[in-house]
Formats: C-alpha cells, sequence, structure tokens
C-alpha cells in the first residue's frame, strides 16, 4: 500500500508520518513536504533510514509537479496535512493561504482523480482540516460536524474552501474522501509561533509573554500524539464521505493555560514560584479574534472508539519536558528569519 503524506515534515505531519512507518512495515510512507519554515525533517530524523520510508521535497502549488509525482507513483490513499496554518500570518499574507490551502489541495484531488481512482479498488483521499471553519461560539454549545461554517480569519476561510472542494469533488466525481475538523493542536516538535511553544521558550529567556486582549479567548486542546492516533483511527475504521471532529474534552481560557504554563515552568526550572507570570504582558487583540472554540468528539468516541489518552496538565507536563530536553531544536528554528517575524507580529 502507497500512502502520500503531506505536510508530513511538519508539527502533526510529522507525528503521523512516524506513528505509521512504525507501525504498519506492509505500508510504504511518502513523505511530500515544501520544507517552508515550519517543516523540518528533523522531526523524522528516528526513522528517516526505514526501508517502507520516502521523502519527497515538492510543493502542492506546483500542478504539474503534482500531476507527475501521482503519474509516477499512483498512490492508494492521500492523507493531506499540508496547510499554511496560523492565523496571525493570514492576516498579514491571505494569498499565501489561498495558494497552499486552496489551489493546492485542489492540485492534490485532480491528480488523485486522474491516476489513483482509475487503477486502484480501493482508494481514499482524506483531508486534515480544523475547527475554525465554524467560527466562534458564545458561552455555551459545541461544534458538531453539521455545523454551518462561518469562517472569520483568512486563514479560516481558506481550509473553509478546501474542505468545500474536497466535499464537491465527492459529490461531483464520486471521489472517495473523508475529512476530520481538528482543535489546537500542542505538543512536541511544534514550531514556537504557536501560543504554548512561544511561551515556553520565552519563559526559558524571561522575555515577556504577549497575551492577546484580555487573555478570556477559549480553545479545546489536543495533545498532538492523541491526534495522530485519531488520523490513525479515522484512516483505517472511517466511514467513506464522513466528516469527524476531533477534540480534546478540554477547554481552557488563554489566560488560565498561560498561568498553569507559567506555574509548571516555574516548578521545572527551579525558579521563585510566581517569576513567570510577571512576565505576562497584554498586547492589542489581533482583527477577527474568534471567542471561543469547543470541539464536540462524541462521533469519532462513540462510532469509532477513540479518546484522548492523556489529560491536559499530563499532556502539557511531557511538552515542557521535551522543550526543554531539546533545546538546542529549539535553538535552531528560533533564528534567523523566525525573529524577524517574532519581532514583528508581536513588537518585542
Amino acid at each position: 500500500m502507497k500512502i502520500l503524506i503531506t505536510g508530513g515534515a511538519g508539527f502533526i505531519g510529522s507525528h503521523v508520518v512516524r506513528l505509521f512507518v512504525n507501525s504498519y512495515p506492509d505500508y510504504h510512507i511518502f513523505n511530500l513536504d515544501a520544507l517552508t519554515y515550519a517543516g523540518n525533517l528533523e522531526n523524522l530524523s528516528d526513522i528517516e533510514h526505514a526501508s517502507n520510508y520516502t521523502f519527497i521535497k515538492g510543493d502542492i502549488t506546483h500542478a504539474d509537479f503534482i500531476d507527475s509525482l501521482f503519474e509516477r507513483y499512483r498512490f492508494d490513499h492521500v492523507i493531506h496535512l499540508a496547510a499554511e496554518s496560523h492565523v496571525d500570518r493570514s492576516i498579514t499574507d491571505p494569498m499565501a493561504f489561498v495558494n497552499t490551502n486552496v489551489f493546492g489541495t485542489v492540485h492534490l484531488l485532480n491528480a488523485f482523480k486522474t491516476h489513483s481512482m482509475p487503477f486502484h479498488d480501493k482508494v481514499l483521499f482524506y483531508h486534515i482540516s480544523t475547527d475554525e471553519v465554524y467560527g466562534s461560539l458564545g458561552e455555551t454549545g459545541l461544534f458538531t460536524e453539521t455545523t454551518p461554517y462561518d469562517p472569520n480569519s483568512p486563514y479560516s476561510a481558506s481550509k473553509a474552501s478546501s474542505d468545500h472542494f474536497v466535499r464537491a469533488y465527492g459529490e461531483t466525481y464520486a471521489l472517495p474522501y473523508i475529512i476530520t475538523n481538528c482543535s489546537n493542536n500542542y505538543g512536541p516538535n511544534h514550531f514556537p509561533e504557536k501560543l504554548i511553544p512561544l511561551f515556553i521558550n520565552n519563559i526559558v529567556q524571561e522575555k515577556p509573554l504577549p497575551v492577546y486582549g484580555d487573555g478570556k479567548y477559549t480553545r479545546d486542546w489536543l495533545y498532538v500524539i492523541d491526534h495522530a492516533r485519531a488520523i490513525d483511527t479515522v484512516f483505517h475504521k472511517g466511514v467513506t464521505g464522513e466528516t469527524y471532529n476531533i477534540g480534546g474534552f478540554n477547554e481552557w481560557q488563554n489566560i488560565d493555560l498561560v498561568k498553569l504554563l507559567c506555574s509548571l515552568m516555574d516548578q521545572k526550572l527551579g525558579r521563585p514560584k510566581g517569576s513567570a507570570q510577571q512576565l505576562i504582558t497584554y498586547i492589542k487583540d489581533r482583527p477577527g479574534h474568534d471567542r471561543r472554540y469547543a470541539i464536540d468528539a462524541t462521533k469519532i468516541n462513540k462510532q469509532l472508539g477513540w479518546s484522548p489518552s492523556v489529560n491536559f496538565e499530563q499532556g502539557l507536563a511531557a511538552t515542557i519536558d521535551w522543550y526543554l530536553d531539546n533545546t538546542e531544536w529549539l535553538d535552531r528554528v528560533t533564528s534567523g528569519a523566525y525573529q524577524e517575524y517574532y519581532s514583528k507580529m508581536y513588537n518585542t
């Protein structure tokens, strides 16, 4: 079985690639990644020489390249994770998100339809999306698989568009697909522009912790290794044409999460209690900031038997330990261009 995983050198993708390579020696995993700022082959150094693994450097926005790749390999299945994913970046450069998340997805769909569907009895295009396509919740309620789409940022609009294209190809061309929409991921190998790795790094360096607005924005948090397990479960047990929401059953207001992170970091760094909290700095809110996301993951739990393996406190402690044990990795990915971006975005 030949499986193409796009974005496999990124945060979530690298955990999915590792899981599939290690768990299924009879599958051959092809990892396609453009190695942009968030793609890092160092994330996969432990499996790079595996006999059932092949890395391909390439960009899903290049239609001719994608077509030739599918013509050559005729993949049985696609697990599509490659995406521009940071809301702040989408506000400053929305076209990059349109190119990758919309055009890139359509290029993959076209190549899959042309070169995979006619040559295999059973194929699957598995598209990984986000809960942000649903928009913002009030103080109550949860996103379900039937919640109407209401994206509020260029990032979420681009992901909503890609979801619609996948479903449209399913209806128009009978393309077999599954879509999953996940909540905020955290864990090892996360590029430090997102909240948790950013703040871990800043606390270590005793730099300000930039909290948007009043800090009361609420998110559901999902440990990335549990997300990889969920993708494995959906790939093998999911029903074609269905959507599954993947969440951690784990809502936190940003400011409460930051205070918990500060407390754990003080303990692990041996610093006086309350030291890290003094670094909290409230900054101007970003445009179109959704107030609350919360996933109802009942469907994947009841129908496919998946549930998170750790609670948030356990996962966060393990994440902190990983970053403190991998300071060289963190130093390498936070050098150069990232520092310029960080300064521009957070004015620090």
